[in-house]
């Protein structure tokens, strides 16, 4: 799976509060730091593995940790999926 935000979905950073921000019509999902990784990285050429891998590398985890952040990985692009923010 390569997870891409889907066209009515736009991640911005929202200077007011400090934060990146999904928009969407109508509405707004507010990240924190690890859920704006994820989704910067949404672009449909990431499969979620690479996604892994790469704040895996960024922020240093080591191997033996990568499953939560795995699941963490996994569990936010459901949410995405779910709502409707992501390509089909």
């Amino acid at each position: 799976m390569t997870p891409k935000l889907a066209k009515k979905a736009r991640l911005r950073f929202d200077r007011h509060s400090g934060r990146h921000m999904v928009i969407y019509p109508e509405r707004g999902l507010a990240l924190n730091d690890s859920a704006a990784a994820i989704a910067m990285r949404c672009d449909g050429t990431r499969t979620v593995s690479e996604i892994v891998e790469e704040i895996a590398l960024e922020a240093g985890v080591p191997a033996a940790e990568r499953s939560s952040l795995e699941q963490d990985v996994v569990e936010f692009v459901a949410l995405l999926a779910q709502k409707g923010l992501l390509e089909p």
